[in-house]
């Protein structure tokens, strides 16, 4: 039989054991659901503390539910190691690293190209590996190929490789790792086969094949760039509306009753998380090899990325009306993480605004009940307790995250000015100076 045959029935038949390199917001599900599938999987981490936490049983990761971790560390189908050399028990693995971008906008993939040489260092024949890390069209097979090529090892033949980006939306109470459609590209038919069958063995949503991994890196930039051009065409339409008078958020309202031709988008103040502030700045990288310039991804993020700068610009305003300045100014601000119900503050715009907030003086207070302290240029900052006393003292209160279990009954009450940039105060009755973004 060829590898290819033996490694297809092998996980055909779920005999086959599984890696997950990164433990983090993408690993640890995937890892989770591949063990509750009926695979032996095998967890690989830098970070000795998380590796401990996993075998403790410990969940980190809000979309995972903690029974069923716990149920899988206990009936031995997950296991955690920052020991490299254990790749070599695993037939196929999956590089689920962080892909930042560094102080110059560059992508930064030395997770990867890390990652890639250890597994190759420990890789055998007839092995699978599959990159999920978002990325630019290309890396697969500048980085991940020639790492598993170096040890002898023929793609398509004795080694398998495939893209298969993640999708994974943190705080969406429908679509989880489980049922969220997969894509996945090959660099061989056979290296697509042999992915796609893993997938459709662990997951319920469909598997969608492409012709190459350079197609899934584009799919999965091209979605998040979707959403980074239409979240500032947004933003910019706030603008404009604020300007004129208009509430914006009630003309998405309207505009959302035609059934066809229109995807709602909302402003904010400003773009966070692990994707759609990054990824489209790798292919506006990438595209400079081929001597193009990406007008319109540039201009939107120069749009997002200047959302802090607005809201506090507002904020400024809306006390002047008041006869105060925000230098010495009572600020509450409501929520932290960059979206709602959940605690991940990675590039939060909501650091910007406190960042500011601080070099302007103004004596504040954040509230936000899924995260306990944040770090804001060298400081630690703690978070407070949102209580009646807070908000009736407050000059300003300000909501830059929506979450749903804040009494938002009691903020229209006791706040005496409110400006609300996430229009989580829609379905309220106001009392008080209310303003949106």
């Amino acid at each position: 039989m060829s590898y290819y045959e033996i490694t297809f029935k092998k996980i055909e038949n779920k005999e086959a054991v599984i890696g997950v390199v990164g433990l983090g917001y993408v690993g640890l599900p995937l890892a989770v659901e591949k063990a509750k599938a009926g695979y032996k999987v095998i967890g690989f981490d830098v970070q000795a503390a998380r590796v401990e936490q996993v075998n403790m049983g410990i969940n980190y990761i809000g979309d995972i539910v903690d029974q069923d971790l716990k149920d899988m560390i206990k009936k031995g189908m997950l296991v955690a190691t920052t020991d490299y050399a254990r790749i070599q028990e695993v037939d196929a693995v999956a590089i689920c690293v962080p892909t930042p971008l560094d102080v110059y906008q560059q992508p930064d993939t030395s997770y990867v190209e890390r990652s890639s040489k250890e597994i190759a260092k420990y890789a055998h024949e007839g092995m699978l590996v599959v990159l999920e890390s978002t990325t630019y069209p290309g890396t697969t097979e500048e980085i991940v190929k020639p790492a598993l090529e170096e040890k002898g090892l023929v793609t398509g033949e004795t080694v398998f490789i495939a893209y298969s980006p993640e999708r994974v939306d943190p705080g969406n109470k429908q679509f989880k790792t489980k049922n969220t459609p997969k894509v996945v590209g090959g660099i061989t038919e056979n290296c697509t086969k042999v992915a796609s069958k893993l997938y459709r063995n662990v997951l319920e949503g469909d598997v969608f094949e492409v012709s190459s991994p350079a197609v899934a890196e584009m799919e999965k930039i091209f979605e998040n760039t979707f959403r980074h051009i239409n979240i500032a065409l947004a933003n910019e339409m706030a603008i404009l509306c604020e300007k004129m008078g208009i509430d914006v958020w009630e003309v998405i309202d309207a505009a959302k009753t035609k059934p066809y031709g229109y995807m709602a988008f909302y402003p904010g103040p400003g773009l966070g998380g692990h994707c759609i502030p990054i990824d489209p700045f790798y292919l506006t990288w990438k595209a400079r090899e081929y001597n193009y310039h990406t007008r319109l991804i540039e201009l939107a993020g120069e749009i997002n990325n200047s959302m802090p700068d607005y809201v506090i610009t507002r904020s400024m305003e809306i006390l002047n009306n008041e006869g105060k300045a925000l230098r010495g100014a009572k600020v509450v601000v409501l929520g932290v993480a960059y979206k709602k119900d959940i605690d991940d503050v990675r590039e939060s715009p909501v650091l910007k605004i406190v960042d500011s907030l601080n070099q302007h003086g103004a004596d504040y207070k954040v509230v936000d009940p899924y995260v306990t302290s944040f770090k804001s240029g060298k400081a630690i900052i703690e978070t407070v307790e949102l209580t009646k006393e807070l908000l009736s003292e407050a000059d300003l209160v300000l909501v830059t995250t929506d979450h749903s279990n804040f009494d938002y009954e009691m903020v229209t009450c006791e706040s005496k000015v409110i400006f609300d940039t996430r229009n989580a105060l829609k379905d309220i009755e106001k009392v008080n100076k209310y303003y949106k973004l």
